[in-house]
């Protein structure tokens, strides 16, 4: 996400390369720049030029400290100033009430029903509530089984009546449906609807007075840009929301969206869609999307999802197993899977700080991993738990049982082996307390320390 922009940024940021201060002119050249960047990445045109001027102001006259550059700098101030455009502050839902009534709104094709089902599955998992999906789309054809499809998968209860045409009616029934069976949080989706159409206005609008709710969350499509902040704006003239949802934020290589909204409607971004699996979906944090824009990656988001696939069972009885050289390939697929698990595998990539340019324009397959799970998966139950049999003649039927070159096999043994080795070494004690000290002394294995 947001490819081309880091890339103008980037280039903007050469002009005060090598430059031994900031100054009036200097940083001039380097806001028009960034001007041009963010009008190109589809940004309002008052939010860009209010954003760079706010950074000229607090750029000029900056002494640059010892170790940092005028550019890296401009950096720091870049990352404070996109972080208040974007919200400043993580804004979390509002779901003290029992029941939480959120109704869902946006356009047609923003991904409402998708965003109802993730939702759903992050109040769930991560919230520990017991949520309610409300059918309240009369309008699409197939929007009811579609829900009831994804409160299947997400296990979350799912109220519908295919009877009634009526929105409000429909969205009251549910309500009453979730109080009845102890569903603390009831998310009723709507159907998409044009801004310009009256009578679809006026409807949802009902159905808010009706239900009373505690969270409006507009969804909108991020790739749609500045048309998202435009329609952003007409719905919260009618609807006075509380928070805003970009969907499909890992297509959009510009941004615009992203970094006009709230400045616009003066909403808080609460959620991004990453994806199309149910757990896509990411809490907003400005000052990490911030990080992310300027290239400096995300690992705090990483990190917690990682957290999010991880079983301290599974941990203790893995870290027993590596200090005892017992770590097979059994260990192996299971954490391929947890890391699969985990989302887009560039995506995850590039909230590694500086692997973001790196990758930037390479293709990362997330299916990188289908060649080494066909060679683990072709082994027997007895090679995967004894690495060591696998000789010759057991990598040739392994080869041919995966669809693979003996290469291929080859290449995954020794890379195994060579991760066994690297295990052992980090879970003795002695050998770690050996690394620690020669780091301290300023030397590496295999360096010319000095």
């Amino acid at each position: 996400m947001f490819d081309n922009l880091q890339d103008k940024l980037e280039g903007a940021f050469k002009i005060l390369k090598g430059q031994g201060s900031i100054t009036e002119i200097n940083v001039a050249e380097t806001m028009k720049e960034i001007r041009k960047a963010l009008l190109d990445a589809d940004v309002n045109y008052k939010t860009a030029k209010t954003f760079t001027d706010e950074v000229k102001q607090k750029a000029i006259g900056q002494n640059v400290l010892n170790a940092i550059s005028p550019g890296q700098l401009l950096t720091k101030i870049m990352n404070d100033e996109l972080t208040q455009l974007m919200g400043g502050q993580v804004q979390d839902l509002d779901i003290k009430q029992n029941p939480t009534i959120i109704l869902i709104a946006g356009l047609n094709g923003a991904g409402k029903t998708t965003f109802s089902g993730k939702l759903a599955n992050y109040l769930k998992t991560q919230k520990n509530k017991k949520p309610l999906l409300v059918a309240g789309d009369v309008y699409r054809p197939a929007a009811i089984d579609q829900l009831e499809i994804l409160a299947t998968q997400v296990c979350a209860d799912v109220y519908v009546n295919r009877q009634s045409t009526n929105p409000v009616a429909i969205a009251l029934e549910g309500i009453a449906h979730g109080k009845k069976n102890g569903n603390n949080v009831i998310i009723v989706d709507t159907a998409g609807r044009l801004s310009l159409d009256d009578a679809l206005m006026n409807e949802i609008a009902e159905v808010k007075a009706a239900c009373k709710p505690q969270e409006i969350l507009f969804v909108v499509d991020a790739m749609t840009g500045q048309d998202a902040v435009n329609t952003a704006k007409a719905f919260n003239d009618r609807l006075d929301f509380t928070g805003v949802v970009l969907t499909k934020l890992d297509g959009d290589t510009r941004g615009g969206a992203a970094l006009s909204i709230k400045s616009v409607v003066n909403k808080p971004i609460k959620f991004v869609g990453t994806g199309e699996k149910m757990d896509a979906l990411d809490v907003f944090y400005p000052d990490r999307m911030a990080s992310r824009i300027l290239g400096m990656g995300d690992v705090i988001s990483l990190v917690e999802r990682a957290q999010m696939q991880f079983d301290e069972k599974e941990a203790a009885i893995l870290q027993k197993k590596i200090h005892k050289n017992k770590f097979d390939y059994n260990d192996f697929l299971s954490q391929i899977q947890q890391i699969k698990k985990m989302g887009n595998l560039k995506d995850l990539m590039g909230m590694i700080p500086g692997v973001g340019k790196m990758i930037k324009n390479v293709e990362v397959d997330d299916n990188a991993f289908k060649g080494i799970e066909a060679i683990i998966k072709s082994m027997t139950p007895y090679e995967r738990e004894n690495p060591d049999t696998i000789n010759p003649s057991r990598r040739n039927r392994i080869a041919k049982g995966s669809g693979n070159d003996i290469a291929e096999v080859n290449k995954l043994v020794k890379q195994f082996d060579e991760m066994k080795k690297m295990m052992k070494q980090f879970s003795n004690p002695a050998a770690m307390l050996k690394m620690q000290n020669m780091m301290k002394g300023g030397a590496m294995p295999g360096s010319m320390g000095r």
